[in-house]
């Protein structure tokens, strides 16, 4: 009987350290670029905490139980002041972005998809520039030419249409009226809005649309199938941006707006809800002691309000990221 050797087993190779990793050198360029970025990002925060803790700091006199030196409050509770200029400044922003958002949707599209490329390039400009004026410009005109021809409008909408609610009431004879407020509102949101929704309509993949027009879709189904989809989130936080501009804007509504502290949902009478901005601007210059923490306390309403908003579209725009393909 024969035996074969058996070979022996090799011992296993001892294990070798992973290679050390390989740093980038850092020139100075790259060192000053990424500390100017952090410093910037650290600067946004700092500010934003420093106002924050200005409009704590400067309102906690005006919750005080006892307002009978307060000249503002007029022996009411703050938030008694507070709750109808919290409705006026919602509901003119509402009233704008409900104007302003199908237009600039609109015109957005027209210009990424619809309008020869010069005309296109035109109309962009013409936006942008839009974008650049002033507010009391806008004021001006919405209190000095927009408001007496609409007038005779709304007394035509009180007298045929006052079947609905908010065209009820008695008709401003100014035509300074709550929806005055808003439609100028709405032309000031338009370019901001359609600037960012033209941008966010110009990504849409290629291979998209090409897709959906082999497949026999008219322009108008390509947009609704392929880049509407694609833009929601865009398009969100653009209507988003656009509200933050109306909730904030002073000078055009303080122009426009025949103010009073009421909460009425009625759109042609002279009675009209006040937006926080505006009130503050318009009582800031006989306010003294407390009355002026008062108002600071309703811009810190304004700020908490705003930084909600903003929160909301955050969330609105992360919940529909996964479906828009914009990620």
């Amino acid at each position: 009987m024969s035996t074969t050797a058996q070979a022996p087993t090799p011992t296993p190779a001892p294990p070798t350290a992973p290679p050390a990793p390989i740093k980038a050198k850092q020139r100075l360029g790259d060192r000053v670029f990424s500390g100017t970025a952090l410093g910037a990002g650290v600067v946004i925060l700092v500010v934003l905490v420093l106002v924050a803790a200005f409009l704590v700091i400067q309102s906690l006199p005006a919750f005080q139980l006892d307002t009978t030196d307060n000249h503002i409050l007029r022996g009411e509770s703050f938030w008694t002041y507070v709750g109808p200029l919290i409705f006026g400044t919602l509901w003119a922003s509402f009233i704008a972005l409900l104007i302003a958002a199908p237009i600039a949707i609109g015109i957005a599209l027209f210009i990424s998809h619809y309008a020869h490329r010069r005309l296109a390039s035109f109309l962009g400009y013409i936006i942008d520039l839009l974008a650049a004026v002033p507010s009391v410009v806008f004021g001006l005109w919405g209190g000095l030419v927009l408001a007496p021809l609409l007038q005779p409008i709304y007394a035509w909408l009180n007298t045929n249409a006052s079947w609905v609610p908010f065209f009820q009431g008695q008709v401003s004879s100014t035509g300074k009226t709550i929806l005055t407020a808003a439609l100028v509102l709405a032309v000031m949101c338009i370019p901001i809005m359609t600037a960012i929704c033209r941008e966010v309509f110009l990504q849409t993949p290629k291979l998209h649309e090409e897709a959906a027009l082999a497949l026999g879709s008219t322009r108008w189904e390509m947009v609704r199938m392929a880049v509407l989809p694609f833009a929601r989130g865009g398009m969100v936080s653009a209507a988003m941006l656009a509200l933050g501009r109306a909730l904030g804007e002073t000078m055009a509504v303080t122009m426009v707006l025949s103010p009073s502290a009421v909460v009425s949902f009625l759109v042609l009478t002279s009675t009209n809800p006040t937006p926080i901005p505006a009130n503050i601007a318009l009582a800031f210059p006989e306010a003294n002691g407390v009355g002026v923490n008062t108002l600071i306390a309703t811009g810190l309403i304004l700020f908490i309000v705003t930084f909600a908003v903003n929160a909301l579209a955050r969330w609105i725009v992360a919940r529909r990221a996964e479906f828009s393909g914009a990620n």
